[in-house]
């Protein structure tokens, strides 16, 4: 983070602060500043803020999406759960609030519940590219290397410079014995600056070779 970044937040903080003190039952004022604190890296500030929003409006879903974020990117998976599944009950049409589900089970290892919460976010926001890429992988891990490749390429279609996007397609190619056109999708994906694993750069590139 640049200086002039930190300067720049620091303000905005400040002002929301501000802000929360003159209107302390203002969820939007205490839900942008849980925000803010969440770009800061400051975490346990972003979780009070957002605890706070939602003990003011219990039917606020929008921070119960980004509070069972952060919760998730400490691996506190439970209450990350608990959090998003009050979110999509309260906003049933929140696509992040489905796909967040999904990256949980996902990370659960729970594939056909985790494909259900992709396919449901999407449902509601076919644009959404990081559950498109997600759905890639999962599928790739059933072996549904057909759909995996569809997803992937729907995926690229709304973001064609996505390195994750690129990588999963070459993953998902590979399974399905596409060597060429992998390796095409995993040099795009070395290209825009993703860390390929170098043991599957390795066998793509024998198997392309052979093929």
């Amino acid at each position: 983070m640049t200086e002039q970044l930190k300067e720049d937040l620091e303000k905005v903080l400040e002002e929301l602060e501000k802000k929360c003190e003159q209107h302390p039952d203002s969820v939007m004022a205490h839900h942008h500043l849980g925000l803010v604190y969440m770009k800061a890296g400051r975490i346990e500030d972003a979780i009070a803020s957002l605890k706070q929003a939602i003990k003011i409006d219990p039917l606020n879903g929008d921070s119960m999406i980004n509070l069972g974020a952060v919760y998730f990117g400490q691996g506190k998976l439970d209450e990350a759960l608990e959090l998003n599944q009050q979110a999509v009950e309260v906003q049933p049409e929140s696509a992040q609030g489905h796909a967040n589900l999904g990256l949980i089970w996902q990370q659960r290892n729970e594939l056909e519940k985790a494909i259900a919460a992709y396919e449901k976010a999407l449902q509601y926001d076919p644009k959404l590219v990081s559950a498109w890429l997600n759905l890639t992988s999962v599928l790739t891990m059933r072996g549904d290397d057909e759909r995996a490749i569809k997803a992937a390429r729907k995926g690229l279609e709304i973001e064609p410079d996505s390195p994750l996007g690129h990588n999963n397609l070459a993953v998902a190619l590979y399974f399905s014995e596409q060597f060429q056109e992998a390796l095409t999708h995993m040099k795009r994906a070395k290209e825009l600056g993703y860390s390929v694993d170098p043991t599957f750069a390795a066998r793509l590139q024998e198997q392309a070779d052979q093929a």
